[in-house]
């Protein structure tokens, strides 16, 4: 059983049948219409990274040559059924047949929009990449056919390509379950992605909290950063395991990045705030922490953003 050291869990059943019964959702769009711009390379050169948004918590980052997809998700649903959960209000960033050879997939925990298996089959069967997740994630994918993986407690590494980039899964405030009862027995996190001089952060999905500061105390300061700003409505409820962008801002102080990308937002609707009030909201807290809009922004989907 895993837990959020010095930090309470998210709060439990009857905690939760309140919020579905006295939350006041936002209404969202059916569908969204996004300009796709999809101009990412095939790969990078070395000490070169190109991180592009495909939505929620997925990015494509191109880093020393090397390809990786954070917590990949093109299901309709957010959900392990076809027929009844979350569903998409916008497209993938990236079309399916659009992408580049995939090496490596990081996996950040457990939780069905972040951990999706046809995605994961898929991308087996086309690219056979590595997988790499926190502990105890390695037997449900092994059970789906996916052998090839890597669990990783917090702190530890692992490199890729003969150490032509370096992994580092690090603490988050989050938790675990599959919808089957058990709660946190595989482990969450974020990863530290060096390679070619550079460093990226993926915060996968996480409350704010003091361990920011440690990672970059122990990782270094990276050139970017990919963090949560979505997902957060009833505070009382989400504050243990969402940021808002008010703490998402904070975050991105804590690490010490250069920048910041958004994500997990615009998706699906998995909580009470309006689609674009994560963006809004971002807007207010850069202007009352003092960080400028080129420091930190929500990337516009399908967006790359490259090194320099």
């Amino acid at each position: 059983m895993f837990f959020n050291p010095g930090h309470r869990g998210p709060l439990g059943f009857r905690e939760l049948l309140r919020w579905r019964l006295t939350g006041r959702p936002e209404l969202w769009p059916k569908h969204v219409d996004d300009v796709l711009r999809a101009n990412f390379p095939d790969r990078t050169g070395t000490g070169e990274f190109a991180i592009t948004a495909v939505g929620h918590a997925t990015f494509l980052i191109q880093i020393n040559g090397l390809n990786l997809l954070t917590d990949p998700v093109w299901s309709e649903r957010a959900s392990p059924f076809h027929w009844i959960g979350p569903r998409r209000v916008r497209q993938p960033g990236i079309p399916w047949e659009r992408l580049p050879r995939i090496d490596a997939v990081l996996i950040s925990h457990s939780h069905f929009d972040h951990l999706d298996l046809a995605t994961l089959r898929a991308l087996h069967g086309r690219f056979d990449p590595i997988f790499v997740t926190g502990l105890g994630n390695g037997a449900l994918l092994a059970s789906r056919g996916m052998a090839r993986s890597t669990e990783l407690d917090w702190w530890q590494e692992t490199t890729l390509a003969d150490g032509a980039v370096r992994v580092t899964f690090v603490p988050a405030r989050h938790w675990s379950n599959r919808g089957d009862g058990r709660h946190n027995t595989t482990l969450w996190g974020g990863f530290v992605i060096k390679g070619g001089g550079l460093t990226a952060y993926f915060a996968g999905d996480s409350g704010w909290f003091s361990g920011f500061a440690t990672i970059r105390e122990r990782c270094g300061t990276p050139e970017i950063a990919l963090l949560p700003i979505g997902a957060y409505e009833p505070r009382w409820f989400h504050s243990a395991m969402h940021m808002n962008p008010e703490e998402a801002v904070r975050a991105h102080l804590d690490v010490g990045a250069r920048r910041s990308l958004g994500g997990h937002f615009g998706v699906w609707q998995l909580t009470d705030e309006g689609i674009d009030e994560p963006i809004r909201a971002l807007t207010e807290a850069r202007e009352k922490l003092g960080v400028s809009a080129e420091a930190f922004r929500a990337p516009a989907f399908g967006e790359t953003v490259f090194s320099g």
